[in-house]
């Protein structure tokens, strides 16, 4: 991964994903945010359903488009968070490195939480 990449990575927020869809098989891109804490990083938002969600537990293989600093399509994988522990310590990172505030609890149980594990 090259240097504008990661620094991308780290600072930026603003992104597209481009998924499958899980029943109609086509792809489908949209406009998301992700989160970078502590090096790893996230698709997540407020609690709710979402079709990107459903779509990655479905195929967990996606397209992860940068397009604020950098311009680049990065081939990636979802990893579904689901275990309690570790979701509340990406939420408090999320609230953290953002220096936002809200729910933890709320989130810990009601958002979509996937880790991006980019391809070589």
């Amino acid at each position: 991964m090259d240097a504008a990449v990661k620094s991308a990575l780290a600072k930026d927020r603003t992104i597209d994903i481009t998924t499958t869809g899980r029943r109609s098989g086509e792809l489908r891109r949209i406009e998301t945010w992700f989160y970078n804490v502590d090096g790893r990083v996230f698709l997540s938002g407020t609690p709710g359903r979402r079709d990107w969600y459903a779509n990655l537990a479905a195929k967990a293989e996606f397209v992860f488009h940068l397009k604020q600093s950098v311009n680049a399509d990065l081939p990636a994988r979802a990893r579904l968070v689901t275990d309690p522990a570790e979701r509340r310590e990406i939420v408090e990172g999320i609230f953290r490195t953002r220096a936002a505030s809200g729910d933890v609890d709320r989130w810990v149980e009601g958002s979509p939480i996937a880790e991006v594990v980019f391809e070589p």
